[in-house]
């Protein structure tokens, strides 16, 4: 029995994992998909004071409070930054960490870094302009998502907290890329605001050269919620981190 950990993106919640979560639970895992503070069922606590690291601390929270160890971290889009914020604070209590289309930064990166300018104004105004400080969601389209699926994600999105946005994170690369690593880069449709992320990964002068080692890179032929359009290829991904 494993450990696994699972956070959801920007506008998400738990609620993204539950396919996923059924398979894990289904071959004897213990799994956790805490919600961030301000989204998903924490929809109710949105406020102007979340930042990056009130999310940092809502999954340290849930791995200290459920007294996990040895725990596959995944960390899809936006949790890139998230996750790499635990790496840094409890990499000793990781067993892996797995990047699901995700934001990988570089140290003093905030999630927008790569965005291209007219996204991060665009996001920006509108937090400035909400009086919670967030934006809205995209259409549940843009993730490759069509039908039922993309109805389900559509119902539940929720604004995201507007300061976790802009918030840079300091971190130590030498502390996270002792965590051993997988990223997953999803090609179909792949998204424009995680496209800059692909070739850094593979460089091999990223993290100055400490990145490359000790990571696996991955294509998943399916959009950029891949717990939802394809969750039996990503559930295997993640059992495969546990040899």
């Amino acid at each position: 029995m494993a450990n696994f950990v699972l956070v959801h993106g920007a506008w998400h919640g738990a609620w993204c994992w539950r396919r996923v979560v059924d398979l894990l639970q289904a071959q004897g895992h213990r799994v956790h998909a805490p919600t961030l503070t301000g989204v998903g069922e924490r929809a109710h606590l949105l406020s102007p004071d979340i930042h990056l690291n009130t999310h940092i601390q809502d999954v340290l929270a849930a791995i200290e409070n459920e007294e996990l160890s040895e725990v596959v971290l995944a960390v899809h889009s936006y949790a890139g930054m998230v996750g790499t914020g635990v790496a840094d604070r409890i990499g000793a209590r990781l067993r892996h960490l797995v990047y699901v289309d995700a934001v990988v930064p570089k140290p003093g990166e905030a999630w927008s870094a790569t965005h291209a300018s007219s996204t991060r104004q665009a996001r920006i105004n509108a937090a400035r302009a909400n009086r919670m400080y967030s934006f809205p969601p995209p259409s549940a389209d843009v993730f490759g998502l069509e039908g039922e699926d993309a109805a389900w994600v559509a119902r539940r999105q929720t604004p995201h907290p507007g300061h976790p946005y802009t918030d840079v994170l300091d971190f130590d690369p030498a502390r996270v890329a002792h965590v051993p690593r997988t990223y997953i880069h999803c090609t179909q449709p792949s998204l424009s605001t995680i496209d800059a992320i692909w070739p850094r990964v593979n460089d091999p002068k990223f993290w100055d050269g400490l990145w490359l080692p000790g990571t696996r890179t991955l294509e998943l032929a399916t959009g950029h919620d891949p717990m939802i359009s394809a969750p039996r290829e990503l559930t295997e991904v993640l059992l495969g981190c546990l040899s």
